[in-house]
């Protein structure tokens, strides 16, 4: 007959195999940690970051436009019921959201369309700072064509009249010079488009300095003010690849420069180092065969990073990306892009400390544009304190901007650019 002891022993270790069992066999309930939505003329997105995976499915549904989401296993919080409040008016796609418990283990979200969208729905690892992410991109069924929009704006004030020929447009016939006086040779003889991408937005928010300053508000206010430099100027126009805060991964941004038959490619950022007395500014280049330097590679390898912290779906392929981009074209645009960095390098020399007197050359993604002069400009060091308070001046800002305008405007005047060709467009 067994002792006393023993059944107790054995009841204990009975009681701590079912707790197991249990525990191991039960659902976790994951808890949404924030929501954040960002609106933008592109498309608008939605992102919940949440604890742990989650299992989900969505589906559209018509008459009125709505896209319905289903988390399963997910604990309905403060955070679900405040989703009403981050939907402006002013959002292009989203007309109200709203969740609530549909069936036990089950929360349901509704997104209440203005129009008709086509959505990529994806879940994200954990990165960075962000936790587990749910995102929601709500594309327009109509994609929004970057070259209309350049061409709706062509009569804006700055720009010179022209005249449309062929599709093709240059500058308008100038009256006849006056008797005695020879006519100065324009600086540029026909119109020019320079795409201008401020660096990082929406999810990924770039560098942050030590005051609190975010990388993607200062290249964006730096890029508006260059443009309305560049507009204001005889035949030159640019374009924004984003104009508010929203995440546009690498490889859209080089397609938007293609798709208005861009001239040139501006990226503008603020750097960071590991150590805080880093400082200047620097202009780099696509390289062919590696990075100039190993800083070029780290910040590289850094900037490239940027679609896993904003947010890819990797399960759209784009055709542009399987092209291979290093070829021949490829070398000679290199070339002008050197000649470009350098010219703006020069004038950057002349407001600011240079990080490094040269332009330095790495396999940076979002200067893979085969047929187009690209640079990225690192405009100072935000993890620099005497350099974030100089980033967020809006007196050097403006100076930053006409610097790099003087530099464009160099590199044209030493290599004017030549007649338009038809350039193939990747759809």
């Amino acid at each position: 007959m067994p002792r006393r002891r023993d059944i107790l022993k054995y009841a204990a270790a009975s009681l701590t195999l079912l707790v197991t069992r249990v525990g191991a066999g039960a659902t976790a309930i994951s808890s949404i940690l924030a929501v954040r939505v960002w609106p933008a003329r592109d498309y608008t997105r939605v992102t919940l970051e949440h604890d742990q995976a989650i299992r989900y499915s969505h589906s559209l549904v018509k008459d009125p436009e709505r896209l319905v989401l289903d988390l399963e296993g997910v604990e309905f919080n403060n955070v679900l019921q405040s989703l009403p409040a981050k939907i402006i008016e002013a959002d292009p796609y989203i007309k109200l959201i709203r969740a609530g418990r549909n069936k036990p283990g089950v929360v349901r979200v509704v997104i209440e369309l203005k129009g008709e969208v086509k959505p990529q729905v994806f879940a994200l690892k954990p990165v960075g700072e962000y936790g587990h992410r749910l995102v929601l991109d709500l594309f327009p069924a109509e994609p929004v064509d970057p070259l209309m929009a350049l061409l709706d704006k062509s009569d804006q004030p700055g720009l010179k009249p022209e005249s449309k020929l062929g599709g093709e447009a240059r500058p308008a016939e100038k009256a006849p010079p006056e008797s005695g006086k020879t006519e100065p040779k324009p600086e540029i003889a026909r119109l020019v488009t320079i795409v201008l991408d401020p660096g990082h937005g929406g999810e990924d928010p770039g560098a942050i300095g030590r005051a609190g300053s975010y990388e993607k508000h200062v290249t964006l206010s730096v890029a508006r003010r260059l443009k309305q430099k560049i507009d204001a100027t005889p035949n030159m126009r640019s374009v924004l690849t984003r104009d508010g805060d929203y995440f546009i991964p690498l490889h859209q941004r080089v397609q938007k420069a293609r798709k208005v038959q861009a001239d040139l490619f501006v990226s503008v950022h603020a750097d960071a180092f590991i150590k805080p007395t880093a400082r200047g500014s620097s202009v780099f280049v696509l390289s062919e065969t590696g990075a100039s330097s190993s800083a070029a590679r780290w910040l590289a390898n850094k900037e490239n990073s940027a679609d896993l912290v904003g947010g890819v779906n990797i399960g759209v392929k784009d055709p542009y990306l399987a092209r291979t981009l290093l070829d021949l074209s490829q070398t000679a645009t290199i070339n002008d892009s050197l000649k470009l960095g350098k010219d703006v390098l020069g004038e950057l020399g002349r407001i600011n400390t240079l990080h490094k007197a040269h332009v330095e050359q790495a396999g940076f993604a979002v200067l893979k544009a085969p047929d187009i002069p690209s640079i990225l400009i690192e405009t100072a060091f935000i993890s620099n304190p005497e350099e974030e308070a100089r980033l967020n001046d809006e007196a050097y800002q403006e100076r930053m901007a006409e610097a790099i305008l003087k530099g464009i405007r160099r590199y044209f005047a030493k290599n004017p650019p030549l007649a338009k060709s038809r350039l193939a467009r990747l759809d």
